[in-house]
């Protein structure tokens, strides 16, 4: 049995009209393994950091196939710098406590919720106050506190 490519899956979903075009459906279909793969992380972490540490969820899309879209699933010890296609997770080893601390989703998406920001549906709300804290900087100024940065004002030669 042999399995199709990804290039010819995508260019046949291209080609094809799509069944839904209703979002939180289409959103359903890309987390299929989103979760396990989250679990899966967090297990490797608590393996690998004798505290607390951060996963880190980055979506890309193929460059030649732009209706594939890929998930990387990263555990790391700090709180990153918050960026587009990223969504993070806390653990609390003390607590063993496992929390959500952001989502920001494409440029693009950002723009349209910035440009639409009124008329945004209340079930999107979150995500829209999301982009606004990493577009006015307070995800930035939280990531620094998870760090426990200090946080420079003005020229950082000074």
């Amino acid at each position: 049995m042999t399995r199709e490519t990804v290039g010819k899956i995508a260019v046949d979903l291209i080609q094809k009209t799509p069944d839904t075009r209703d979002p939180i459906e289409l959103e359903r279909e890309l987390h299929t393994d989103y979760e396990s793969n989250v679990f899966l992380c967090l297990e490797s972490g608590k393996k690998e950091y004798p505290g607390d540490f951060f996963i880190v969820v980055i979506t890309k899309k193929e460059p030649l196939l732009q209706n594939v879209l890929r998930h990387y699933f990263v555990h790391r010890k700090s709180c990153p710098t918050p960026d587009y296609d990223q969504t993070v997770y806390r653990y609390d080893k003390k607590q063993d406590k496992f929390e959500f601390v952001w989502v920001i989703p494409s440029k693009d998406t950002c723009c349209i919720f910035k440009n639409n920001a009124l008329i945004i549906n209340p079930e999107e709300r979150v995500l829209l106050q999301f982009i606004l804290d990493f577009d006015d900087g307070t995800l930035y100024k939280k990531s620094k506190k998870f760090n426990k940065e200090r946080e420079t004002i003005g020229c950082a030669l000074q």
